[in-house]
């Protein structure tokens, strides 16, 4: 309250209307470097990522689906998930590479539970054990 008084009191004439641009400037200069530069710099990698896939890598979408590459068109991907299992889904929506070379890979697994297996992710070590 004790600062709107003060600029309250302070004589119109003798103000800079420079000077209430200027914190507007640094606030728009702070959005650009903390908010729009990062999230450009992301769909720039995602975009190339997206280009660089290509027929027998295996990806991951967005949805969490593991599967390789059996054809892409356009804007359109199709993804093996199982033996003689084929998905089309958007080329938009596949997120990232699996790294096979570095033994990430999901493979399935049987927990005891009498439900079925279930994939879980290996970091490489054993391929008949999952990882922790």
């Amino acid at each position: 309250m004790h600062v709107l008084s003060m600029l309250a009191a302070t004589d119109s004439k003798s103000s800079n209307p420079l000077g209430l641009f200027v914190p507007m400037i640094l606030i728009g200069g702070a959005m650009y470097f903390l908010m729009i530069r990062p999230q450009r710099r992301k769909m720039k990698n995602q975009q190339s990522l997206q280009s660089s896939i290509d027929v027998g890598d295996e990806v991951m979408t967005t949805s969490g689906v593991y599967g390789f590459v059996t054809l892409l068109e356009d804007d359109i991907a199709w993804l093996e998930i199982d033996d003689n299992v084929q998905i089309r889904i958007a080329r938009q929506a596949l997120q990232r590479k699996v790294d096979t070379s570095a033994g990430e890979t999901a493979i399935p697994s049987d927990d005891g539970s009498g439900r079925g297996t279930k994939i879980e992710p290996t970091d490489g070590t054993a391929a008949d054990e999952p990882s922790k």
